[in-house]
């Protein structure tokens, strides 16, 4: 099994708190998918705003979660850490479906299929669950630029 704690977790993404979004990583095999947890707490600086009254995860963070696991299958894929000089850039969400809300004390677990990469586009099937019961998915595409280049909208 291949999994990752949170200090591996690190060496990948660049993200910190608070929006580093994946706790750790269960199993993942490279080119195809990976499976990894984000622990919802009340401590969650959102929580603060969304909603005081009925703490719910924002849709969008749930598909930033997504997305964090996607790009670490990615780096892992392709046996290489991001340095400085790498910026990696959503370029597309498709069918975006949120089918349950997400509250604190859950714990969301991510599943990331690779679709298809070419050309450094990449498309990857995602899917967060709590308990069994599906919260959200989409399809996801990502694409890696240099951060000199970041200047640039993704595709120009």
């Amino acid at each position: 099994m291949n999994s990752l704690d949170i200090n591996q977790i690190k060496q990948y993404l660049p993200h910190r708190y608070p929006l580093l979004l994946v706790d750790r990583v269960l199993d993942w095999e490279s080119g195809k998918s990976i499976t990894a947890i984000k622990n919802v707490t009340i401590n969650e600086e959102f929580f603060n705003g969304h909603f005081p009254h009925k703490p719910v995860m924002p849709g969008v963070l749930m598909i930033e979660a997504l997305a964090q696991t996607a790009a670490l299958l990615s780096f892992l894929t392709m046996n290489m850490k991001p340095d400085d000089n790498s910026v990696v850039y959503f370029i597309g969400i498709d069918g975006a479906r949120f089918k349950r809300p997400v509250e604190p004390g859950d714990q969301l677990k991510m599943e990331v299929q690779i679709l298809r990469s070419a050309r450094g586009i990449w498309k990857y099937k995602a899917v967060a669950s709590v308990d069994g019961q599906l919260a959200v998915e989409a399809e996801l595409m990502c694409t890696m630029r240099n951060a000199a280049d970041a200047t640039q909208p993704p595709g120009a």
